[in-house]
Parts: C-alpha cells; structure tokens; sequence
C-alpha cells in the first residue's frame, strides 16, 4: 500500500492516505485536499512530501500520480484564465505550483515517465466542452503558458492597473502584459511600486519553471547540439504570447537591483529583502532560456578596430529561441549602459570593504552574474563592442581576478575559475581589450597579493601568477589558457610595473627548468607562449617597458640555457632525476613575493564536504581558440589552421601547436611529436633526443638574443664607468635607449580568439545546472534526486 501525505481541508492537520486502487479524477473532494487554502510554504511541502513517498506512488500507484499531476496543472489554469481575483484561489494556486516544484524531478528522473508531460490528456478537466482543439495540447504546454499568464496577473504577481473590484477586473486574456513589465530599464521606463507580496508570488512561479527546465539535469551529458530542452524550447517560442515582457522584466530586475539600498549600515539585517531571492530565481531563469549553442548559427562578428560595419548589414535572422533572439537584439547605447553598470555593480558588491563587519550586504549569485555576462557577450557582438569601448571594462575585470585569485586554492570552485579564464580568454580576442589595461589601477580592492603600482595590466599578470605558483595541483591545465590571454594582450601593454615583469621572468625561470620541460609531452609549449609575449612587448612596446627589459637583461641567463638546452638522452635523464628531488609543481622561491594587501585573507581551500558538482572535459586551447593576424591597418583576418601549421620555420609562434587537449584527444601535430617521444614498456611517456630537437629548434628566441647582444655590452660599460650599482640611474639609461634597426622585421601579431564548439557549449550546461543545482538548498529541489549531467561530490 501507498502512504500519501495530505492537507486536510480544515486545518494544516496532514492524514496519510493509504491506496490500494486508483482515486477517480472526477473525486474532486479527495483531490482538493492537495491544495486546500491553508496557508503553507514550499519549505512545508518538501518537508510534508517526503522523497519515498512520491517514488512509492509512481511505482505502485502510476495512475494515482499522473492524476495528481493533470488535476494540479488543471488548477494552475483555471487559476490563469479566473486572474485569480480571490485569497483563496491564489493559495490554491501557490499550493499548486509548491507541490509540482516537489514532484517534478521524481518524474524527469525516472525514463518511463519522462514523456508524461509531453502526452495529451484527453478531455481531462478542460472544463467547457467548446475547447476540443485545446484538448490536443501536451500537459507540459498547458502548464507553461498558465505560469506564463500567472506571471503577468493583476493584484497577484503585478500592480492592478485599476481600482479593483471583483467585477471590474481586468481580464487577463485582455491586457497587455507589455504595460506590466516588473522593473525600468531595457524597453520600459516606468518603475512599478515595490510590493513584497507580488515579488514572493513571482519568486514560485519562477521556481516552477526553473523545476521545469531541469529535465536536463537528468539526461547524461553529450556532444549532440541538437539536443535542445523542449521545456526550454516551447517557453521560448512564439506560442508564449509574454515572451517579450518576461525577457525584459527578468532582465531588467536582475540588473537593476541594488543590494546595498540607501546605505544604511546593517540594513539588510534589520529588513528582509524580498528582491533578492526574486532576483536569484529570476537570474536563473534567464541563463537556462539562454542556454542554446550559437555555434550551430552565424553570427556577426566584431573588429575591434573599426565601429563593427558587420552589424549595419541587415540583421541575419534571428535564432527560435526569442529570448536569445531579444538578447542579440538589444542595441541602444543607454539600453548597454544600464545592463553593464548593474552586472558590474553587482559583481564588485562581494568586493566592498566597509569598516564595520558585516554591515553591507552581500550577494551570493555571482556565478549566474557571470554567465549572464557571458550569454551578453556571446550573442549580441554590438554589447561586447560597446564594453570594449570604454574603460567600464575593467570594472568587470577587477572582480573576475579578484574571483580568480579568491578561488585558487579550493577545489570546490575549479568550475568557476575555469568559467572566468573563458571570459577573460573572449575579452582578450579583442584589440580594446589589451589597449584599456593601461588604465592605471588605483581601486584597491584587498586581494592576497603582493603591493604594487602600476596599472590593471600589472594586477592581470601578478594574480595570473599566483594562481599558477601557489593555486592547487587540479589547476595546471589552466596555464595555457592563461598565457595564451597574456600573449593576446602583450602587443598593447605600454609599460609593466617592475612587480610583473619580475613575475613573467620568474615563470619562465620555473618552466624552462629540464625537469619541467622533460616531464610532460605539452609542458615546453608553456615557455613558447612566454616567449611570444617578451618578443610582442620587445617589437611593439619597447619605449615605455624599461623595467621588463631590465628584468630580461638581468635573468639573462635563462635565456642562454634555453638557447643550449641539451639534447643527448643522458642529459634529457638527468633532468628528471632533478624532478624526483623537487616534488613541487613551481617553486616560488625567486618570486620575491613582499607584502599582501592590507585587509586581505590568504586563498583558503574548501571546507572538507564541500559538495561540488563534476564538470565535462574541457577542450584544448588549440581546439578553444582560432589564430587570428593583424595586419598593419588594425584589422584581424582569420588564419586558416592548415596554413598556420605550414608557415616557415622562421616563424615559430604560427606553426606552434597549441597544448595538448584536456580532454584527452589529440591532433594530428601532437601524434607526430609523440610518435619522436617513445613510450616505454609500461605506457609511459619518455622524452627522447628527437622530441627535444623537434621543438627547441623553433624556439623564437633571435629577437631576445639580439636585444642581449646589443644592450648588455653598453649596460655593464655604464657599470663600470660610473660605478653603479644603482638600478635607477640603469633604467634610465633604457628609458632613453632605442633598438630601432637593430632588432629582426617584427613578426606579425598573431591573436588566438576564443571560438565556441560543441565540446564548449557542453561544459557550459554542466557548470550553469551544476550551479544552480548547488544553490537551490532551501527548499532542496533536487537534493537526493538521479542527476545525471553531473556527478555531486564531496571535497
């Protein structure tokens, strides 16, 4: 027999109703008990439907369940075209809308009743016998568009327009929900009165849906861009007669919510703020609408250079998703202005010092800030060109590295520092990118990191370097996503602080060690990338970057032993006999590390039993990113792959393949290089005199050699003429010194732009579910449920 738990009608007393057989749909009296109109809260529903309970009814009492379900969605409906004028009929509907957030994901986990939702019921409750072609409507669609109505219902989830009576209402098929939009902003000017009530109702309704969407997590991840959400995908379409207005009005409350209010010191402690679990919840919503693979679609691109001639074609058209077609479409400079200053707003809120503990509220949706912010820039190009345009750019980059930096030594957020390195990995495709780093940076902003001044450029290459010398072992695929964003960058950096340009000779100090370079296939590529960085900054910048020269004429000899690294097999073993002496990853010993921020905490590592959610492999860099070349006039033109591993010799950065793939496939250039390696009898990879030779000769190091061969000579003349010992009177010296003609034709600038694949647009639905699954504990939707998109584990 069954144990079902019940409302009784007359009070909050529950009865346990046992069923040998199935209950009649008609027995309205029975199924009234679920939503009776006491007044309960969806934390009572989770904690009065326990998890055994509801798979017992769906495995003994199928037809008892399919029932509970029709009659619920039935009751949302009806709620839908009454406008649910009464109390009594908005509990019965919030009633409804709790008990299916329980028990949908018991239905998606479960295969056989997966296709539940998506059958028609015939004649199953739709009241007049005048709606027979609404009959052939699947109970999903139906339960989607009374949620959607509900969403825009007068004196339930927004402000009557009209002093309402019962009789004069208005009627919810008659209004125009575009006059009801929930915030100002894009497309509406008019802030609507807060009212706490409507906002808690919003916040269930959205919860629904975003139960609704979650059928995904219940499928196993896979490369099939095809494989689209038709929960998603009917909310999305042009059958949602709201679809504009719950865009804009999700939109325009996330971005406009201020959680520090007026300022006043505790606030949030002594007034609950109804807004933010709206603003979470409705956040949510808008990342899962937006979850769809643009790599499958053209889009127009940006060219950093010019005001983007690509976009005044007409459009091309947009995608079915209308929310993500919205999204691309939003054009108006105030309309950009108004989204960027409330994502960055929010996202520097975590970042705020206040003198007094605690006393500024602080917001915990950073990550679906982030994808939102991703989803912004992905699909609508003109955004991304608008954010470039100014320095309000590094108001989004000054919390991503502060993120960054935070999360380097937990192992529950490798998600999120792999999320922000794919932002700053797009961001620095573009030429504006690198040009607004030389803003000076004088926020200062408490992060665990040694003082500085200089510019953001500075604070970008000393937190890239903690992470790599000081973040934990899972991080290391990361390095040459890392790098690959300072390689980006380095043709436009006007003058690094003396603080960076210690920190990017000191990394190529650890990783040209033989022990580094021997011990795995892709480690070497690690130094190429450095070294492309020194020559764009030598051949493009060198007038204002006296300290990196400096820096670089100092560590001269890393340079030379690069220049002889050995070959022969004794030699290439006794460079890993050094590694088994020297367990650490990099030392930071040489790092000259100094002082930390004042008010900053060192990175902590995760409390033990952290959940964490598993995540997809991650593609490559080379797989991530295509080589663009900027040609003399600033624009970008697209190299073709094979083109690029065909190039002469002499220019080594093109025919560099880029790192191995994480996810363990390999390209055809990484095959060759492993086929001059040699796998030992225990399938172990062995470095041998070829592989060395295959890759040492086309280290790009005539431009550095040559600034040796000029600049030391005069800088230890001056030493000894004068005497010195002073490094300042040395820099001046550089600061007035020229190589021009004396150095090789300087290579063409090459970019690697990030490009989205199937492989990428996968990684991106493991970690926004994986969030959202993790932050959804009160009520715990799908705590405990068959997830498959991910594993949850303990750190």
């Amino acid at each position: 027999a069954d144990d079902w738990i019940l409302w009784n009608g007359s009070s909050t007393s529950i009865t346990t109703f046992v069923s040998p057989q199935p209950v009649e749909a008609t027995d309205n009296a029975f199924w009234d008990q679920f939503w009776a109109d006491t007044a309960t809260s969806v934390q009572d529903v989770f904690a009065l439907v326990p998890a055994a309970e509801i798979r017992a009814v769906r495995e003994e009492s199928p037809s008892n369940l399919a029932t509970l379900c029709y009659k619920a969605v039935e009751k949302l409906v009806q709620g839908a075209e009454s406008g649910c004028h009464t109390e009594k009929e908005r509990q019965i509907v919030l009633n409804c809308c709790r008990l299916l957030t329980r028990i949908l994901p018991y239905i998606f986990e479960d295969p056989d009743w997966r296709g539940f939702f998506w059958s028609t019921v015939p004649g199953a409750g739709r009241g007049g016998g005048d709606e027979d072609d609404e009959n052939a409507r699947p109970l999903a669609e139906s339960l989607l568009l009374a949620v959607t109505d509900l969403l825009f219902c007068p004196d339930f989830t927004v402000q009557s327009h009209r002093r309402s009576t019962v009789d004069t209402a208005e009627d919810i098929h008659s209004i125009d929900s575009c006059e009801y939009i929930w915030e100002a902003g894009v497309g509406f000017a008019h802030s609507p009165q807060p009212n706490y009530i409507h906002d808690l109702n919003r916040t269930e309704l959205l919860k629904l849906l975003l139960t609704c969407f979650s059928e995904a997590m219940y499928l196993p991840p896979s490369s099939d861009s095809s494989n689209t959400n038709p929960w998603v995908q009917f909310f999305c379409s042009a059958e949602n007669r709201h679809a504009l207005p719950l865009f804009t009005s999700l939109l325009n409350v996330v971005c406009a919510y201020d959680p520090v209010g007026y300022g006043i010191p505790y606030n949030h402690l002594l007034f609950s703020d109804y807004r933010e679990p709206l603003v979470e919840e409705a956040a949510q919503v808008l990342i899962v609408t937006l979850d769809y693979d643009g790599s499958t679609s053209s889009s127009p691109t940006v060219d950093g250079t010019t005001t983007g001639t690509a976009m005044d074609d007409v459009d091309p058209p947009g995608p079915d998703n209308l929310f993500v077609n919205y999204l691309s479409r939003i054009h108006r400079e105030e309309d950009f202005q108004f989204i960027l200053k409330g994502v960055a707003r929010l996202l520097s809120n975590p970042l705020v010092q206040t003198y007094l503990p605690n006393s500024a509220k602080k917001i915990q949706f950073h990550q679906e800030l982030l994808v939102l912010f991703w989803k912004l820039c992905d699909f609508n190009k003109k955004f991304l060109f608008f954010v470039l345009k100014s320095s309000d750019v590094l108001d989004i980059l000054v919390p991503i590295l502060y993120f960054l930096n935070d999360a380097r030594a937990d192992q529950s957020r490798v998600g999120l520092m792999l999320f922000l390195v794919f932002i700053l990995l797009l961001l620095s495709g573009e030429r504006n990118f690198g040009v607004r780093l030389n803003k000076p940076y004088s926020v200062r902003v408490p992060m665990d990191i040694p003082v500085f001044t200089g510019t953001h450029a500075d604070l970008l290459i000393i937190v890239f370097h903690k992470i790599i010398t000081s973040g934990h072992q899972r991080l290391q695929p990361l390095f040459d996503c890392l790098l690959t964003i300072v390689v980006n960058v380095s043709p436009y950096l006007k003058s690094l602080s003396m603080v960076a340009a210690n920190k990017l000779l000191h990394l190529l100090e650890a990783f040209s060690t033989t022990w580094f370079l021997f011990s795995a296939v892709q480690n070497h590529h690690l130094v190429f990338f450095l070294l492309e960085v020194f020559n764009n900054i030598i051949q493009y910048q060198f007038d204002g970057n006296s300290n990196l020269v400096y820096a670089v004429i100092r560590k001269r000899n890393v340079f030379h032993q690069l220049a002889n690294l050995p070959t022969d097999s004794q030699s290439i073993q006794k460079g890993l006999q050094r590694k088994k002496k020297t367990p650490e990853p990099i030392s930071r010993t040489n790092s000259q590390d100094g002082v930390s921020m004042e008010g900053s905490r060192p990175a902590a590592p995760a409390e033990p039993g952290t959940l964490k959610t598993s995540l997809v492999a991650t593609p490559g860099i080379d797989k991530l990113t295509e080589k663009s070349q900027v040609s003399e006039d600033g624009t970008m033109r697209s190299l073709e792959p094979e083109a690029s591993q065909l190039s002469p010799e002499g220019n080594p950065p093109a025919a560099l393949s880029d790192g191995e793939l994480w996810s363990g496939e390999a390209s055809q250039s990484q095959r060759d290089r492993r086929r001059l390696s040699s796998a030992s009898s225990s399938g172990q990879w062995t470095p041998t005199p070829d592989w060395v030779m295959s890759w040492k000769s086309k280290l790009p190091l005539q431009t550095i050699m040559r600034l040796l061969q000029v600049l030391v000579p005069q800088v230890e003349k001056i030493c000894i003429d004068k005497g010195l010992t002073d490094e300042s009177e040395i820099l001046k010296f550089l600061q007035h010194g020229t190589l021009v003609g004396l150095l090789p034709v300087p290579h063409p600038i090459l970019i690697r732009k990030y490009q989205a694949n199937s492989g990428t647009a996968m990684w991106f639905r493991t970690y926004m579910w994986g969030v959202i699954y993790l932050r959804n504990v009160d009520p715990p939707i799908w705590y405990d449920t068959d997830v498959k998109l991910f594993e949850i584990q303990r750190v």
